[in-house]
């Protein structure tokens, strides 16, 4: 039972973790260019949605990890 709701939040921490690190921005403005910012805004620094992006970015890769070492103790 346990083990169920482990995998169940694993699998959606890896597809929210992958769909979060695409919102990243590259070379480009990433998020900042995908709402329309001009790029004198995007230079000046990271917005409070860039902000909160890295921090929501971290939680779930920290989730994550969390659920692999649980999953591999209880399997391993």
């Amino acid at each position: 039972m346990l083990t169920d709701v482990v995998v169940v939040v694993e699998v959606i921490s890896a597809f929210a973790l992958v769909m979060l690190i695409l919102l990243h921005s590259g070379r480009g403005g990433g998020l900042s260019d995908m709402f329309g910012s001009s790029v004198g805004s995007a230079a000046a620094g990271s917005t409070v949605a860039e902000k909160n992006l890295d921090r929501l970015t971290v939680m779930t890769a920290v989730a994550f990890a969390l659920c692999a070492i649980i999953l591999g103790l209880r399997w391993g």
